[in-house]
């Protein structure tokens, strides 16, 4: 028996919080959220993000990655940061489309790409 990919999981300090950055961010949908649990989704990918113990997440530089790819990176970019990321340098603009860094308010690293 093969295994199956079940989901991602994020520890954050105030997950409905961090679940409102994600559905309003990028337009995943919530399908579970509570004060220590929630559960996203985007296509068949899921994002589970849970309360982290005693207020400990990531320190800054180490974290786990998740990359998306955007019609329009400016605009993703530009709500993001309304909802508290921060640009992890400039935006690049690479033959095979745009790539931009960012941190969500807890310090996950988040990639965006937009093809050409």
């Amino acid at each position: 028996m093969a295994a199956s990919f079940r989901w991602i999981l994020q520890l954050h300090k105030d997950v409905p919080k961090a679940a409102q950055f994600y559905s309003q961010g990028l337009d995943f949908t919530v399908n579970v959220c509570t004060h220590r649990w929630a559960e996203l989704q985007s296509g068949p990918l899921k994002l589970a993000l849970m309360q982290s113990p005693n207020d400990h997440v990531v320190q800054k530089g180490y974290s786990s990655l998740l990359s998306f790819t955007v019609t329009d990176i400016n605009t993703a970019v530009t709500r993001l940061m309304a909802l508290g990321a921060e640009l992890d340098g400039p935006i690049k603009y690479k033959i095979h489309g745009k790539v931009a860094a960012m941190r969500c308010v807890d310090g996950h690293v988040l990639g965006l790409y937009e093809p050409a």
